[in-house]
């Protein structure tokens, strides 16, 4: 074994030392989901699977999970048809107005949450939007619209702008060249932002706390008054569902990647 291999293996082992350092706190929950006792703790007899039947039984949690995914998949669709074309006319126009207006697209990332979050509240309760499902809605597509702008942003800046030239000297119209051209080569960026869109909307909890109270009750706000009002050990059970679901989300992507790489091309 000659060095190099020795220093890819070397890094590889740290690699995944920093991995499990990140990831085994968040497997603490499976031994306290199967605790036999009514408060958040580690198991002290015998294990049970009492909290997860309490998930599977209780329909606020059914209507919770129900309620974060058509949440986000509402902000996700308005994030990404905004972001792209955003990120598209910066991409077009280039110079000092382009520079002020990602700025200004970027400002839900940079600004602190629960700055956003006051800022929406006050804005939605003079519009009547304060507690419904469209004003949660249009608040986790700001927030996620930054990460939509960032990675269309990307792929355009790999793009060669004579593609564009190519089909508007074809007689094809700006919007026609859009739709045809630019969008199928920016297909990754677009997915991608489409998939943080997604993840950004189903975790968020500050905004969701300052601009509803209980006729919008998503996931993540659930498990925030379980732990603050009760200390609901179904909480735990509902986090295990999540990394599970969440694991087995990566490991189709992998294996789909791998197969692809493997398919003989031609």
């Amino acid at each position: 074994m000659d060095l190099s291999d020795r220093a890819r293996r070397r890094i590889a082992l740290a690699a995944w030392v920093v991995v499990l350092f990140l990831l085994l706190p968040g497997f603490v929950t499976l031994p306290v989901a199967l605790n036999d006792s009514r408060f958040m703790q580690l198991p002290q007899g015998s294990l049970s699977l009492r909290h997860f039947e309490a998930l599977l039984t209780d329909s606020g949690w059914h209507q919770s999970f129900l309620d974060s995914f058509t949440i986000a998949l509402a902000a996700m669709a308005i994030a990404c048809a905004f972001g792209t074309f955003c990120a598209l006319g910066v991409w077009r126009l280039g110079g000092r107005i382009a520079a002020v207006v990602l700025v200004i697209a970027m400002t839900p990332m940079i600004l602190p949450p629960v700055v956003s979050a006051l800022a929406m509240y006050r804005v939605w309760v003079q519009l009547d939007l304060y507690d419904s499902w469209a004003g949660v809605v249009i608040a986790h597509a700001i927030i996620a619209l930054p990460y939509v702008v960032t990675t269309v942003s990307t792929s355009l800046a790999l793009l060669d702008a004579r593609l564009e030239q190519a089909a508007r000297s074809l007689g094809a119209t700006p919007w026609r060249a859009a739709i045809d051209v630019l969008l199928p080569n920016i297909r990754g960026g677009v997915i991608s932002g489409a998939v943080f869109a997604f993840i950004i909307s189903w975790d968020e909890i500050v905004v969701t706390l300052f601009i509803s109270t209980r006729a919008v009750y998503t996931l993540p706000r659930r498990m925030w008054d379980g732990i603050r009002e009760n200390v609901d050990p179904t909480v735990a059970a509902v986090a295990v569902v999540l990394m599970a679901i969440t694991i087995l989300g990566v490991a189709i992507v992998m294996i789909h990647s791998r197969l692809r790489r493997a398919r003989p091309k031609g």
